[in-house]
């Protein structure tokens, strides 16, 4: 296994020193040093890998530095109009290191084996020439020798795939520390506690589809309310919201997470524009990229209610105790829709928080049969 001190000091040393991307669970303890052991100038957790592509060209072009970008390999998808259009040898000619999560590549989570498969094949496609990463430290550093060498010869992107394991492991230790007195799961208790029992939710990736189901286990309730997004980061709000404008006479709840609203921020316009008048859009705000390590966001720094308001939302407020969400789920009325309420918390999760168990097209199946009733 790479030590992440040492990978990180010889990327310093070959000069690269810039460093954005999207966290994920496969990079968590090379990330968790960077955040560690970089100036948030040079360390910037984009909101999507486009941007972070984006953010990396900008570098270039401002320093004539080669910058690294990290991301899971379901990234790819996101960052690929930027590599093609603005990086590739035949439009701007950028280069970057790319280092990306293998996801997928054996046994894994349903969202992710797909995705797995074809990253090879996406990096084939695009014509961006890649290497697994060697978990054994000389050979990775030759490797690395060998991928700087390449960037500076065509001054293109070359990716390095990490594969599970790759890294020894690294907690990072500035993590933000807040006040809150709620956990997600404490929200998501509170949320399902005050359903009159016809609503259907939609939740975001990560976590927080995982404790839904598993509170859902624990008062021996149904699954079929929930369309539980295991994947597509950011995109929660937007299923929630096709689903609501064909189905005004059911009460649609998002629930949706901080980094996830960040990623796809415009889709709050879209719902303010489209105004349906059965849509809750809750952000269950911790301030963190949890599921894949606790690196921050920047949401704590935004006030999101505004934002909600100033795209069109009719209603949006902040609670940070069981208390006030209560009193913010009673108050809602038919003219409060679309609303919004963001819900701040403290980040944490149980030990034993296991997965759903059905299937995920199991779970759009019985999702469809209750939308259709």
């Amino acid at each position: 296994m790479i030590k992440p001190s040492h990978f990180y000091n010889f990327l310093i040393k070959k000069n690269i020193s810039f460093f954005t991307g999207v966290p994920d669970s496969l990079l968590k303890d090379i990330c968790a040093y960077i955040t560690d052991n970089t100036s948030a100038q040079n360390h910037i957790i984009a909101a999507n890998e486009g941007n972070a592509i984006a953010l990396a060209a900008g570098y270039h072009m401002a320093t004539n530095k080669i910058p690294m970008v990290y991301m899971q390999n379901s990234g790819i998808g996101n960052a690929v109009n930027p590599l093609l259009s603005l990086t590739d040898e035949e439009v701007y000619k950028i280069p970057l290191l790319m280092m990306i999560g293998w996801r997928g590549e054996k046994k894994d989570e349903p969202q992710h084996i797909k995705q797995g498969k074809v990253t090879a094949d996406l990096l084939d496609a695009m014509k961006i020439p890649y290497l697994i990463l060697d978990d054994d430290e000389q050979k990775a550093q030759i490797q690395l020798e060998e991928a700087i060498l390449k960037i500076n010869e065509t001054n293109t992107a070359f990716a390095i795939i990490i594969r599970k394991g790759t890294f020894e492991k690294y907690s990072i230790k500035n993590k933000l520390k807040t006040n809150y007195s709620l956990l997600r799961e404490d929200a998501i208790k509170i949320i399902v506690n005050q359903l009159s029992g016809d609503e259907l939710i939609v939740s975001t990736t990560g976590k927080t589809s995982r404790e839904l189901f598993e509170y859902r286990v624990e008062k021996n309730q149904k699954h079929n309310a929930d369309f539980l997004t295991v994947g597509s980061m950011g995109h929660a709000s937007q299923i929630a919201l096709g689903i609501a404008l064909n189905k005004p006479n059911r009460k649609i709840i998002c629930i949706d997470g901080d980094g996830a609203l960040l990623m796809q921020m415009g889709g709050l316009s879209i719902i303010g524009a489209q105004s349906p008048k059965n849509l809750l859009h809750i952000v269950i705000n911790n301030g963190a990229h949890e599921s894949v390590g606790g690196q921050p966001t920047v949401a704590f720094g935004l006030d999101i209610p505004q934002i909600a308001i100033a795209n069109k939302y009719k209603s949006a407020v902040q609670v940070a105790n069981a208390q006030e969400l209560e009193l913010a789920l009673k108050k809602l009325t038919e003219n409060s829709y679309p609303a919004l309420i963001e819900i701040l918390t403290k980040t944490g999760s149980r030990d034993n928080l296991g997965r759903p168990t059905i299937k995920p097209v199991d779970n759009k199946t019985n999702f469809m049969q209750n939308l259709a009733q």
